[in-house]
């Protein structure tokens, strides 16, 4: 999922994630000697779209229990306490979702987790995608931390009641026409502002900058903060400047709404048509229909994005050793993550398959999305998904997108001028990397 690149995220106050972890039932206690079926806890965070899937394995599984904790919650949050619950040896789910910015850092600490290669998982190899196979693995090849669920795909949702208010085209094709690169982009928001519909152009700019660095690294060198050999190159990447500089003309055109990202005000600004664009990895369209709400079916629409495709998000599920019931919970991660699954999980919130053969399955094809005004988003996402370019993830990319990302906002907000933001931006970046 986002991979959010941090980040699969999706929205829900904070306060009630912390109760829904918290009051959880502990994951990894061993029900073994309880009468009824066993249970296996799953935790995710955003929306991973399992909840047909959990009813279906339970129902050829009547001795397993399904629970998943975390739903709706923010990468930021749940992170920190899956890392707490691994090193503390107790806590975490039987099957835990690890977001691909995060992997490299788990990576590091392989003990923690089953090697999937030790139970059949080799034999699965061709369900995935070869690269996110790959991400998947140890650096010596030896283990396999986790499975594949989705990959991101880049897009561009947009509101096409406030275009038309804006008197801007709403025919997706036509709305595509509009910015074939991010200075159109501008040039289109800039037109919308003129309009005065009450409404910014875009949500936030955080999100637009992590979608032009993902994309620019995945079309140049294939890397963002860290390169292949983990050494920190915020400030020597091209991609990671260029990124900026875009965002802040953006910023500086008066375009974005200012909505914190993931936050209760970003939320509230769906439900309240605050915003005419965001950029659209496949993954969050499910967050837009979660936080909109039934009140805008048929009001969102999807056009191709500005520049050149990307990739952000996707996700892997893994197995911790403290699972007291590792043999059901890695025959569940296989049913999750194999191409039936991912149609499944495609079907209910959107993430895009890093299956091959559910990228050619007509369920996926063809699909079109009621919500999003009967978009193909099949086509949409699907088409090219196989040649998608991944963008690698150093050991402590989380914390260094958090400290440029911070550093964007600041300069969104005003508090800080461009070239103080970059600083602070190259400077924090350095300082989280070294913890």
């Amino acid at each position: 999922m986002g991979t959010f690149s941090r980040r699969r995220l999706a929205a829900v106050a904070l306060a009630a994630t912390t109760a829904l972890l918290g009051t959880a039932a502990c994951a990894g206690e061993d029900d073994s000697a309880k009468d009824g079926p066993i249970t296996l806890t799953v935790d995710v965070f955003g929306q991973f779209g399992y909840e047909e899937l959990y009813k279906e394995y339970m129902a050829s599984h009547p001795d397993v229990k399904i629970v998943e904790r975390g739903t709706g919650s923010n990468l930021d949050e749940y992170s920190p306490k899956l890392t707490q619950w691994l090193a503390a040896g107790k806590g975490a789910g039987d099957v835990v979702a690890i977001e691909e910015g995060l992997l490299v850092e788990y990576k590091a600490n392989p003990q923690n987790f089953v090697n999937l290669l030790d139970h059949g998982a080799a034999d699965l190899k061709g369900n995935f995608l070869d690269w996110k196979w790959n991400q998947g693995l140890t650096a010596d090849g030896k283990q396999l931390i986790g499975l594949g669920t989705d990959v991101g795909g880049i897009a561009m949702c947009y509101r096409k009641d406030l275009f038309a208010k804006a008197g801007l085209p709403t025919e997706r094709d036509q709305v595509s026409k509009l910015w074939p690169t991010w200075q159109d982009y501008i040039a289109t928001g800039e037109k919308f502002k003129a309009a005065n519909t009450g409404a910014s152009f875009l949500d936030a700019a955080t999100n637009t900058f992590n979608t032009i660095l993902l994309q620019t690294a995945g079309n140049t060198s294939g890397y963002s903060y860290y390169d292949t050999s983990d050494k920190l190159v915020v400030d020597s990447n091209p991609a990671v400047k260029q990124a900026f500089d875009t965002t802040v003309d953006i910023i500086d055109s008066g375009l974005s709404g200012k909505y914190g990202s993931w936050s209760e005000e970003w939320v509230s600004a769906f439900k309240q048509s605050k915003f005419a664009t965001i950029a659209c990895p496949a993954w969050m369209t499910g967050v837009i229909e979660g936080n909109a709400g039934p009140a805008a079916k048929g009001k969102w629409d999807i056009a191709q994005v500005p520049g050149n495709g990307g990739n952000w998000g996707g996700s892997f599920l893994a197995v911790p050793k403290q699972s007291k019931h590792q043999a059901e919970a890695i025959e569940l991660a296989k049913f999750l993550t194999s191409a039936k699954g991912q149609i499944g999980a495609f079907k209910a919130k959107g993430p895009l398959p890093s299956s091959p053969q559910a990228l050619d399955d007509p369920a996926i094809v063809d699909s079109t999305n009621a919500y999003f005004s009967a978009a193909p988003v099949g086509k949409i996402f699907g088409t090219g998904a196989k040649s998608l370019k991944p963008v690698y993830m150093g050991p402590k990319n989380q914390a260094v997108r958090t400290e440029v990302e911070n550093a964007v906002r600041t300069v969104e907000l005003g508090q800080r001028t461009p070239e103080q933001g970059w600083n602070d931006a190259v400077n924090n970046a350095k300082k989280a990397a070294a913890k």
